[in-house]
């Protein structure tokens, strides 16, 4: 289980912008679920947008026109007999409000309107559907999400989010106030999400600390690599001769059962297995301790993994984080980690 408002501290870490003025009455609101957690942000990120202006970009048309603009398609304009109207099509760019971004904005308020969400929230992004009058609606199935970012449009990184989060299924929940996860988020997109809290909660809170989603090198004697896998960690911190690989891991099962007994995703543990004793041998040289953790988010189960293992020399942890606590709690238990394993002094 997880509540509703620990998504926004976790949305919120993930994304600094939602700590930034204007966003942050959210968190003292209540939301019967996560639809309209989402829906609330979002029509407070587009009221935000709509103040400085909606991003405009260069669009391609394609129309009959009795002036010639761009470039004329001939065969269109043979082939609808344009000419006998004295008329080309013509094809042009104009600078306009009708860019990807903004159609993704209007076609996820849409679908917001059609969700179990209150009548004055509803209220609320109808009136920001009135800015969206010359923007065109796009199926949101079919959007690549993949969209690039630079200084002109970094307003819109959080708004796309959240709508990636609405399309990908984050409206199919209960109405009740407290939700299985797997009611409205696949354990793909969760686990990104939980993976990114984790990181960008220690680089905000121990700035001290190094902490990075860092690769692995494979520590090879001579040195044939061909096919080998990357190393990509979640989460690695350093701090002066310490480091701890964390692996974040999010299932709606965190334990297999077999012969009704619990056991660990074995992949789990042969994967930060390795990412340990290839980080121990490539700091071999300086003075060094390397620790690795699979930290699993907690699940409804009776039975959830918490154990410390001593490893080759490491010390591997299996632990689990209860999401569905007070966000206070949850913060002390990553505080406590940083005090387990590093001596800030």
């Amino acid at each position: 289980m997880i509540r509703i408002h620990n998504i926004y501290y976790m949305l919120a870490y993930a994304f600094q912008t939602l700590r930034e003025q204007g966003y942050r009455s959210v968190a003292s609101e209540d939301f019967k679920n996560v639809a309209e957690l989402l829906a609330a942000i979002l029509a407070r990120g587009v009221n935000r947008l709509v103040k400085r202006g909606l991003g405009k970009e260069y669009v391609s048309l394609t129309e009959p026109t009795s002036t010639i603009r761009g470039k004329i398609d001939v065969s269109e304009t043979v082939k609808t007999l344009a000419l006998e109207r004295k008329q080309a099509i013509c094809s042009y760019d104009v600078f306009s409000v009708n860019s990807y971004m903004n159609r993704i904005v209007k076609s996820t308020i849409l679908r917001l309107l059609r969700a179990d969400i209150a009548k004055i929230r509803k209220k609320e992004l109808r009136k920001l559907l009135a800015f969206f009058i010359n923007v065109d609606e796009i199926e949101l199935h079919s959007v690549d999400w993949n969209v690039q970012y630079n200084r002109n449009n970094q307003d819109y990184r959080l708004l796309i989010s959240i709508c990636y989060l609405v399309a990908k299924g984050l409206l199919q929940t209960q109405s009740t106030g407290s939700l299985k996860v797997m009611d409205f988020l696949d354990e793909q997109r969760m686990h990104r999400l939980y993976e990114k809290f984790i990181l960008e909660y220690y680089r905000k809170e121990f700035p001290q600390i190094s902490a990075n989603a860092s690769q692995i090198q494979w520590q090879l004697d001579d040195g044939m690599n061909a096919m080998l896998p990357i190393m990509q960690s979640d989460i690695m911190l350093v701090y002066r001769d310490k480091t701890l690989i964390i692996d974040a891991k999010y299932y709606a099962r965190s334990t297999l059962v077999l012969f009704d007994k619990h056991i660990l995703h074995s992949g789990n543990l042969y994967q930060i297995f390795a990412y340990v004793k290839n980080k121990e041998a490539e700091l071999a040289n300086a003075p060094h301790e390397v620790s690795g953790m699979l930290l699993y988010a907690r699940t409804d189960e009776d039975t959830y993994p918490e154990h410390e293992y001593r490893m080759s020399g490491n010390r591997i942890e299996v632990r689990t984080l209860n999401l569905d606590a007070e966000f206070s709690s949850i913060k002390a238990e990553l505080d406590g980690i940083v005090e387990k394993y590093f001596d800030l002094g």
